[in-house]
């Protein structure tokens, strides 16, 4: 069972440790390099546990309302690249919404805390894919910024030629 404080506590140590945000960067990275976000619901995760960096990989834990599970079809995407997901139904503590006085908890001005079912997907992916995507995006971003300059330099050439070229008088007739 997950509690929201837990997982609040999990993004507050991301965001203020630069080395666990770049993992986890790297992570989504290679989520999305694998298209595995054209499957239905798979946009919709939210990161609960992790990064835990192993010795060979990585491993995240992202959480979906029961109703709204992340299709198999994007985990067999990730299985296929030596990744490991396992589907889990557990559920986790919320506090209620206010709407009238028997929603507070007793003596305090406090919501009562109700349990609410939600898919908890683990993915463990290999550092060795990870590094592969960063790489193969890196190369792409090279050949990209090699096309741009060769661009950019034909059209300073084009622009020097043209301005060296002298200029035709008119006809007179």
């Amino acid at each position: 069972m997950k509690d929201v404080i837990d997982i609040i506590k999990n993004l507050q140590v991301i965001s203020e440790n630069t080395g666990a945000f770049n993992v986890v960067k790297d992570f989504e990275r290679v989520i999305d390099e694998l298209d595995v976000y054209v499957f239905e619901n798979w946009e919709d995760g939210e990161l609960v546990e992790g990064p835990y960096v192993n010795r060979h990989d990585v491993t995240c834990k992202f959480m979906w309302p029961l109703k709204l599970a992340p299709d198999p079809n994007g985990a067999r995407r990730l299985s296929d690249y030596g990744c490991k997901v396992v589907y889990k139904k557990d559920s986790i503590l919320l506090p209620r919404k206010i709407k009238d006085p028997g929603d507070f908890r007793p003596g305090t001005r406090k919501g009562k805390i109700d349990e609410h079912p939600v898919w908890i997907v683990t993915i463990t992916m290999p550092k060795k894919l990870m590094q592969d995507v960063l790489v193969g995006q890196e190369n792409k971003e090279s050949a990209r910024m090699a096309e741009l300059m060769k661009y950019n330099k034909a059209d300073v050439t084009q622009e020097a030629a043209a301005q060296q070229a002298p200029e035709e008088a008119p006809a007179n007739a």
